[in-house]
This record gives C-alpha cells, structure tokens and sequence, in this order.
C-alpha cells in the first residue's frame, strides 16, 4: 500500500531569486483575483436567470473532460491554468442528470458523441446502465463517431442507433494488460530498487524487480481480466441481441477491419458522415431540414439544474463521503484522499446530530498504509457512535482502497469492480550507482548511531544489509498483519481465511462477493437506500462530502463574501492559482514549454526552422 515517492534532485536557488519568485506567483494570483472578481461581480450584477430547455431538444452527451466520482474533483497539474476553469461533471450527478433528462418533457433523446471515453469500466457500466433506464422511457438515444474503440462501444452498445463514420475506425479484438518494466533501465543507470513486500501476489513493485511479469501475477492479471471480458461481451450480448459466442469469434479471429464490417457483423448499424446524423436526429424530434435543431450540451443542462439535482430537504442526512484518488499523508490535494483531511471530515460529520448513516464512496488503488489507518479509525469512531456505515465501491477499491472500507457494515461493488489486493510493499532506490558511477558524485560519512543511515533521506545513497532489510522486512509485515486483522475483524472472517484470499491479490466485484471480500452487488445507489434500511430512514436527505466546487464558484464566494465552514476562501484560491503557475522560475521553463507546445501541435509536412535561434 505505502508508496515511496520518487526523489527530485533540485538545485540551489539564491534566496532573493526564490523571494521575487514566490512573491510573483502571489502577485500574479491576486491579480487573477481582482480582474476576475471584477468581471464576475459584472456578471453577478447583470445576469438574469439561465436559460432554460426548449421543447424537442437534443440532449448531447460527449466525454472531453474527466469523469470523477464527485463533480470538480479532478487532480490540477501544473501550469494548467486552463483547467482551473474546467467543469468536471462527476459520476453521480451525470446520473442524476440522465434521470432527470429521462423525465424532462423537453428532452426527446440523447446524442452520444463517442469520439473519446476516459472512463474506468465500472463508470461506465454505471452510465450504460443509466442510459437504459433513459430508454426504457420511450425515449431514443443515437451514437455516432469516426473511431469506436472497445470501451467507446461498450457505452453506445445501448443505442438505438449505432452510427459510425464511412471512413472511421472500429477496434474490437479483445482484452489485453500489458506492463512496463524498469528494471533493465535502473541497472543501467546504476540505481537499486530495494523492495520489501509481504503477498505473493502483491505485484506493484514488480517493474522495479522483475524484467517481466511473475507466474502469480500473470494468474491473478489472466483471471480478473477474463472476467472482464466476459461480462463486456454479455452486456453487448444483451444490446446488440448478437450471441456472446459468436462476438468472441468475431473478436478472436480479427474479422473487423472496416467499418462494413462492422455493418456486416451487426455491432453497427449504419455508416453515415456527420450531418446525415444530424438530419436523422431532426427528423426523430420533428424539426424541418432547414430549420435549427435544438441541442444542449451535458454541461449547459447540468449549469440548469445543478442547484435541484438533489432536491429533497428532509432533517436527517446520509452522509456521501467520495474518496478517488491516491490516499496520501497529510491533506492531500483536489483529486487525491489526504489522511489528515478525510479524517477531520468525517470527524465533523459524526459530530453532527441530523446525520444519521455514512456511505463511503470509494474509487481508489491505495496508498498511505499510515494515512487509511487514519481515515479507518474515523469511521471506526462512527461506528461506535452508532452511525451506519456502508461502502460503495466505484472502479477500483484496492489495497489502501479496501482497508478504509473493510470495516463497513455492508459493502456494495460492481461486478467489474477491481478490489482486494490486501497486501503491503515499501520501496528505497539506492541511487548512489548513478551518481558516483555516471556523474562523478562520491559520498563520504560519519556515522553516529549503528542505524543511523536508515533514516530515509541517507538510505537514498544507502545499500541496506541483511540486518537492516530484516528490520525493514519487519516492519512491513507488521503492517500487513494489521491490514489481515482490520479485514478479519470488519467482515467477520477468520485470519486463515483471509490470509488465503490475501497476499496482495486483486479480484473482480462478483469474485470478492463469492470469496466473503463484498456483500452484495450493485452501486452508490444501492447503497444508500441500503444504509437508509440499516438506520431506520423513511426520509432523508442525501448529502456529498467533501465539498469540491468549481474556480468560478469559488471566485463567486470570494466576491460575495460566503464563507464555508472552516475553509478560507482567498487562501484556497490563491493555492490553486500556485498550483497551476508553479513556483519554478517560470521565465526559464518558458522556452522548453513553448518548444513541447509545437511538437504537439505539429500536423503533417511543416515549413519551419528546424531549431530556435537565440541571439545574444
């Protein structure tokens, strides 16, 4: 679970250059502030109400941005100020906007425009299901792209319509995992991985170790991915009304490679070019050729109706906790489960008296062994309390993700869920081959202490003998027997028969339910209306914790003086705009920035001076 981050080397920075450094970032970000404060207030003043849906509209539907579990929660990288303003819809409320739309008079169908879906196969499970439940309202939904890749069609499956361009790509060949492996690099570069694990199948550190994949890993990678498959081709089965047998055969033997194949095999239904979709999806709502068809995007129907999305104002709340994202020490950041955070999160929800049960939504693969012992005693705390609390599992919900859920009530996950993986590993590279080696760097010492080099600064520089890997080795698995007994204990399981379904093995939702690792099968809904029966909720409210909000509704705040509870506005956005603008001298990064920026956007032969002149 713990994972070691990777050491940057930085150099040497004069203090007064580092002062006007980080006194620019702050003087830029205010800067940001008052100028959007002030064309914000503007808007404020003058804006009238937004407009609403008018009758026989399109709802269009297409996956530019990433799709988090909770709406905004999405990790910033640096100098992507662009994505400070990005509007990420999560999982939930797109779920809640489809059943919405579902019932929306104005709404007459869907456009999928699948041109691009980042969406792990559980999200999407949990969208296709929901566009289902749209048409079994009597209401169509059309798709259309120019390349179809096997999750990209997993979701239009459901369609009434499949469309694909004439010219266009159609990618159906099967499930397949491959892994990188760094070892052969690191020997070469003289850096040493010392690796400590406890799980025969714990593979996370196997890049670091192996040259290739270990006969365990290969076993558990060959099951959980068979099982994928298989429900993929079972749900396109039931879409398409084509046999699973015969769409393995069409897979196993590469017989789409046109889009007339395609049309042949029947996983499509038509090949048409854009406005011939475009004339279809008029004709289907009753609009003439020439007249303008009426379509709003997901994100402007989600600006309409964010603020009723979930309506009820009932006195007792359930409380929805979405944990994505690497669970890491301290508070973390936008898009990642910080211990310390998620702790103080949950402490202020069980101290509130109107909140009666916790639902723990999480899409994680771990981290901090420290940091989910920190956020499991909270709900532990809960618990004790005599708060409910129940878990739904999203994508993936292993290792760092299963423990802060092993001591749930009932755990919720979905048949693709990959989940488990209850093991441990720590990592120290020893880079000391690298630097004396290649770069001429010697290292001398003084030690005051027999063990004084373990300290994990010096071990970077450091090969550890047996005696001190033994202690390290301890250490870890120490912690591994914590892990076992927080799961024996939260599911009622012997330690032998979680030890044997341990190790560090990952295994799929329906899989973990038959082994006693998940208790039933469904998602976040299923999930609270479960919690809702455990506490003895007729009515309630539900309620999304912790609060991510977009920039602009942050910038909004800032104006208008609101406040959140226990959170500073203008320090939050002022860390957001830093994290976007880092702190690296930025006018000697800028160079480098701009060369990648056209690299990337170079299409075809170019006329261009094939390097940068720099003249002084």
């Amino acid at each position: 679970m713990s994972k070691e981050k990777p050491v940057t080397v930085h150099a040497k920075v004069g203090f007064f250059k580092l002062f006007f450094t980080s006194c620019l970032g702050t003087i830029i970000g205010l800067g940001i502030l008052v100028g959007i404060g002030v064309a914000t207030g503007v808007a404020i003043g003058s804006s009238s109400e937004v407009e609403g849906i008018k009758p026989n509209t399109v709802l269009k539907i297409e996956f530019d941005e990433p799709t988090p579990e909770l709406t905004n929660n999405v990790a910033q990288g640096q100098f992507d100020v662009e994505a400070m303003f990005a509007k990420n819809i999560g999982l939930q409320d797109m779920s809640r906007l489809l059943d919405k739309a579902a019932n929306d008079d104005d709404i007459k169908g869907i456009y999928l425009d699948l041109s691009n879906v980042p969406l792990g196969w559980a999200t999407t499970k949990v969208l296709r299901n929901k566009l289902i439940a749209f048409k079994a309202k009597g209401k169509f939904i059309t798709a259309y792209t120019t390349m179809y890749n096997q999750k990209s069609y997993y979701l239009a499956s459901v369609a009434d319509s499949v469309y694909l361009h004439p010219q266009g790509g159609f990618s159906f060949t099967g499930f397949a995992a491959q892994l990188t492996y760094y070892k052969g690099l690191m020997d070469k570069m003289g850096v040493t991985a010392q690796i400590f694990y406890a799980g025969k199948f714990k593979s996370a550190t196997e890049p670091f170790r192996r040259t290739d994949m270990s006969e365990a890993n290969r076993k558990q990678v060959t099951t959980f991915l068979s099982g994928m498959y298989d429900i993929y081709l079972d749900g396109l089965a039931e879409s398409r009304a084509v046999p699973a047998t015969e769409l393995y055969r069409i897979a196993n033997n590469g017989l789409i490679r046109t889009p007339k194949d395609a049309v042949q095999y029947k996983l499509v239904d038509g090949l048409k070019y854009k406005d011939e979709v475009i004339d279809e999806l008029r004709s289907k709502v009753g609009t003439a050729k020439d007249d303008k068809l009426e379509v709003v995007s997901i994100e402007k129907y989600y600006s309409i109706h964010k603020d009723d999305l979930n309506p009820s104002k009932e006195d007792n709340q359930i409380a929805v906790i979405y944990a994505e994202g690497s669970i890491v020490d301290g508070q973390g950041e936008k898009g990642s489960i910080g211990g310390d955070k998620y702790a103080a999160e949950i402490r202020k929800i069980r101290k509130k008296e109107n909140i009666k049960a916790i639902v723990l939504r999480v899409n994680s693969g771990g981290g901090s062994a420290l940091a989910s012992d920190i956020i499991w005693r909270e709900l532990e705390m809960a618990k004790k309390q005599g708060i409910k609390v129940v878990t739904s599992m999203g994508d993936v919900a292993a290792s760092g993700g299963y423990y802060i859920a092993s001591n749930s009530d009932i755990i919720f996950a979905e048949n693709n869920t990959i989940t488990g993986s209850i093991g441990v590993f720590g990592m120290i590279p020893n880079v000391r081959g690298l630097l004396e080696d290649h770069m001429g760097i010697t290292m001398d010492t003084v030690k005051i202490g027999k063990y004084s080099l373990m300290s994990s600064g010096s071990s970077l520089f450091y090969e550890f003998n047996e005696e001190e890997k033994q202690m390290i080795q301890q250490s870890v698995d120490d912690v591994y027997t914590v892990f076992k007994t927080r799961v024996s204990e939260g599911r009622g399981m012997s330690m032998a028969d979680v030890d044997s379904v341990a190790q560090g093995r990952v295994w799929l939702g329906n899989t973990a339910k038959e082994i006693g690792l998940v208790d039933e099968m469904g998602g976040l809904e299923d999930a609270i209306v479960s919690v809702a029966k455990l506490a003895s909720l007729e009515k309630y409210s539900v309620v999304d914790y912790p609060k991510a909000k977009s920039f602009e509704d942050k910038i909004e705040e800032f104006i208008s003086g609101e406040k959140d509870e226990g959170v500073n506005t203008k320090a939050a956005l002022l860390q957001e705009i830093k994290n976007s603008m880092t702190g690296t001298d930025i006018a000697e990064l800028q160079e480098v920035i701009e060369a990648a920026q056209q690299i990337k956007e170079m299409r075809g032969i170019q006329t261009r001076l094939p390097y940068q002149l720099n003249i002084q």
